[in-house]
Formats: C-alpha cells, structure tokens, sequence
C-alpha cells in the first residue's frame, strides 16, 4: 500500500477578490520587507555608521568632562569665597560696636581726672583689640579724607566749598567706611568738595589747580 501525502492547495487571491483587509495586510507586508532591505548595510555603511557613533560619543564625552570642570571650578570659587567672606555679616555687625567706640573717645571731655582718664584710656585699648581683631580677619577701616571721591567705596552726603581742594577731593569723613578684602561692607559718609573754594583761591592770586577730573 503506497502512502500518499497530499498538499493543500494554493489559493491564489485575484485583486478583485481582495477586501480592503486584505490590501492593507499586503501593504503592510511589503512596507516590512522594504525596511528590511534598508536596514541591510555594505561594510562601508557600516564603517560610516561606526565612526559616526564614535564621534558622537567623544562629543558627549568632551561636553561631560568640560561639565565637570566648570563645576569643579565653581566649587572652589565657591569654597574661596566662603573662607574669604564667610564672617561678612558677624563683621557687619560689629561695625555699631566700632562706631559706639568712636563716639565715646570724640565725646570724651579734655579735662579728665584720674579715674576718667583711667576709663577712657580703657576704653582706648579696647577698642584697638577689637580693630586689630577686625584686621585679622580682613576687615579694613576706610577713612579716605583728602582722596578722591570713588563711588565704589564712598557715599555722599553732601557738596562743600571746601578750603580750596578741586572739585571730586574728599573734604571730611562724617563716617569711616569698612572693607573685606575687595568687598564693601559699609561705605565712607563723606563730603565731596564742588570745586568752588579752589576757584577762589586761584582767583585771590593763589597756586593754580587742576579742576580737571581724572579719567
């Protein structure tokens, strides 16, 4: 007895017997078999597609490593300015301390007895420890009479005739001023000279100034 296998047989669709099912499916089909055959690269594709992978790779890797080194670098700014400033605000607020001082030693009267004279003697050399303290730590009194005005470190108050010094010439400190390394705690109060008694002066047959500004 002879064994037989049998196939089934190929139904072929003809188009005009396709659903839109079926012509989406073929569409389909060849859409995937398309891609495929892109997807397939020669060596040299792949070579190209390699080194553009690597290139992309070393870019990141350049931007990552500048990354870090800017945050390195800010960090130990950073860490600088704290160590340099750190005491800005304890420094600020002694500033009262130093001023009280100030006060107490210019209202001292001339004539003093004794003991008067042994208090504010104290009162002296304790203020000097606590300035040389400041100094210690940075912390600069500034008391600019005869400079030029700086906006940067001195506050106006007022314009005066002055004894004869030119114009934008600091004629009197009302109150010093303090720094911290190059950062203004507190600007000078003081009184800028208008230029006025300069002129006078020269006009009386006096030394002639220069009223002329710098830069």
């Amino acid at each position: 007895m002879q064994d037989h296998c049998e196939l089934d047989p190929i139904i072929m669709t003809k188009p005009e017997d396709m659903t839109p099912e079926d012509m989406r499916e073929d569409e389909a089909l060849a859409a995937a078999l398309d891609q495929e055959g892109e997807d397939v690269l020669t060596p040299e594709g792949q070579i190209l597609k390699l080194e553009e992978e690597l290139n992309e790779t070393k870019d990141r890797m350049l931007r990552l490593a500048a990354e870090l080194e800017n945050t390195r670098r800010r960090a130990e700014r950073e860490k600088q300015e704290a160590t340099k400033f750190g005491i800005s605000a304890f420094a600020r607020d002694m500033l009262a301390v130093a001023d009280n001082f100030q006060r107490a030693l210019a209202a001292a009267p001339e004539e003093q007895d004794e003991a008067l004279q042994s208090f504010i003697n104290g009162i002296r050399l304790t203020e000097k420890e606590m300035m040389a303290a400041l100094q210690r730590n940075k912390v600069e009194r500034v008391d600019p009479a005869g400079d030029r005005f700086d906006p940067n470190l001195h506050q106006a108050i007022a314009e005066v005739p002055g004894t004869g010094e030119p114009a934008g010439i600091i004629v009197d400190v009302v109150q010093p001023g303090f720094v911290i390394g190059e950062r203004v705690l507190r600007p000078a109060m003081v009184t800028v000279s208008n230029g006025a008694g300069a002129k006078a002066k020269e006009a009386d047959g006096g030394d002639a100034v220069d009223l002329e500004q710098d830069g």
